[in-house]
């Protein structure tokens, strides 16, 4: 994160504006409805200022800047079309401790200028910090056309609540809840529609119900949520609404960079993350976790890689949690062998190669791989194995000493659907020694049968992440 995103409260507190156009006159737009005492420093308004002049007030003076006109600036913009005059305000801006802001020049800001979604007192700020403009005015007139003005009245509503909630409800959790229940409620749909008397009425009920529970806690409940194999965008919407709602959160090794960032910032997180031969958690550790948390009124949140029912050990989760009388959800999430292989642009089924697909894991148990090798060596059908970079020698050999072609095609993705995804290919014969000089690491993932020579035709079209 390049810049903090803040909002200033600049309500009465002096602003400085220098120059004129286009650029000068949306500015102080939102410095004027933002209430600030704005004067502007340029030789002449132009036709965008006079025309805001028309509908507000604020300084203006004709004459050349000194470093008077700083004076109890709390921040200053430079829009002049002569580079010199924004030089020199830079430099008296740097002498007076004071922020600045240069149009077209992110060079020389202290600060950028985000674009704004208004639905006041709820807005929206939007900024790829300097990097994009483009992007971002695409995705001002997303939001522009997705967010209702009625959240505004949402927002003003729900303030006009506030300080009464809190004395009525001390407990911070529970509070919390009926905050959200109250911004997506029937309370919210009545004020969509503009049917304030009916939101006012059915406010009051769900008041004097809470005043009834008092300061006891809520009960907890915990969501399993499969992440997919590392792609954000592989996230379910219920899994990032989850996300959001949260108090606590468990999360794997396995999970993709980015995606915890999607969890709610003030969530309390717990890493219990597990490597071969080195679980720092057990499983039965993260269950009694999981049991305790949700007892103490919380929602947890149990982030998974891939899919929790897919070699996830989300059933012995849920079974630990039902014993428990717990409630819980489960989001499944895009198991590995399905994003993996779409991302490097291997079917996992094709008419002409494979009717059948198995899948496995390759983690090994006691040292010893126990696989059915009958049942995976068959005609017109493709292997998956999870798990087995570290059994990859034990895993070839296996496929080879039952009986299995050492042509057989096969492939390991390492990283897959991540930016760093690498995809390497050979034979049931070459593949170890093809992994060794590639030096894979995990995560990776393993698919043997011919559909992997599919990827030669398929790859250009796959949705490849940067890198593969």
């Amino acid at each position: 994160m390049d810049h903090l995103p803040i909002f200033l409260d600049l309500n009465g507190k002096r602003t400085l504006i220098v120059g004129n156009g286009v650029s000068a006159a949306r500015k102080a737009d939102l410095l004027i409805r933002a209430g600030s005492d704005l004067t502007i420093v340029a030789p002449q308004l132009g036709e965008e200022l006079s025309n805001l002049a028309k509908s507000f007030e604020f300084n203006y003076q004709s004459t050349e800047l000194t470093a008077t006109d700083l004076k109890d600036c709390v921040i200053v913009f430079g829009c002049s079309n002569d580079d010199r005059v924004n030089q020199a305000l830079r430099e008296l801006a740097a002498e007076a401790g004071i922020m600045v802001n240069v149009s077209d020049n992110t060079e020389d800001c202290d600060f950028i200028m985000p674009a704004i979604v208004d639905r006041s007192p709820l807005l929206i700020a939007i900024s790829s910090g300097g990097s994009s403009p483009l992007l971002v005015r695409m995705l001002k007139a997303r939001f522009e056309t997705t967010i209702p003005a009625a959240y505004g009245r949402l927002a003003e509503f729900a303030g006009s609540y506030r300080d009464r909630i809190k004395k009525l409800i001390p407990n911070l959790t529970r509070r919390r809840r009926f905050w959200e229940d109250l911004v997506s409620g029937p309370v919210a749909e009545h004020l969509f529609s503009s049917q304030f008397e009916q939101a006012e009425t059915l406010m009051e009920n769900q008041l004097e119900e809470a005043s009834v529970a008092g300061d006891q806690p809520p009960k907890g409940e915990v969501y399993l949520v499969g992440t997919g194999p590392g792609d954000p965008d592989l996230l379910t919407f219920k899994a990032l609404r989850l996300m959001q709602q949260t108090d606590v959160v468990l999360y794997d090794r396995l999970i993709g960079e980015g995606i915890l960032n999607l969890v709610r910032r003030d969530a309390r997180r717990i890493y219990v993350g597990k490597l071969k031969n080195n679980h720092t958690v057990s499983q039965d550790e993260i269950s009694n976790m999981l049991i305790d948390l949700a007892q103490q009124g919380k929602r947890v949140l149990r982030l998974k890689g891939g899919d929790p029912f897919v070699f996830g050990r989300g059933g012995e989760e849920i079974e630990a949690l039902s014993d428990h009388g717990i409630a819980f959800q489960v989001v499944p999430g895009v198991t590995a062998a399905n994003g993996c292989a779409a991302y490097a642009g291997i079917p996992l089924t094709h008419r002409d190669h494979a009717q059948a697909c198995v899948f496995v894991t390759g983690h090994e148990r006691d040292g010893k791989l126990n696989l059915n090798w009958e049942s995976l060596i068959q005609p017109r059908q493709t292997v998956v194995l999870y798990m087995g970079l570290s059994s990859l020698d034990a895993i070839t050999n296996g496929f080879l000493s039952h009986g299995a072609d050492p042509a057989t095609p096969a492939a390991i993705i390492e990283n897959g659907t991540r930016a760093g995804q690498r995809v390497i290919m050979g034979t049931l014969e070459s593949l170890q020694e093809k992994a060794l000089e590639a030096g894979i690491k995990s995560p990776a993932l393993i698919i043997v049968g011919s559909v992997v020579t599919l990827r030669g035709k398929l790859s250009w079209f796959a949705n490849r992440p940067k890198g593969d």
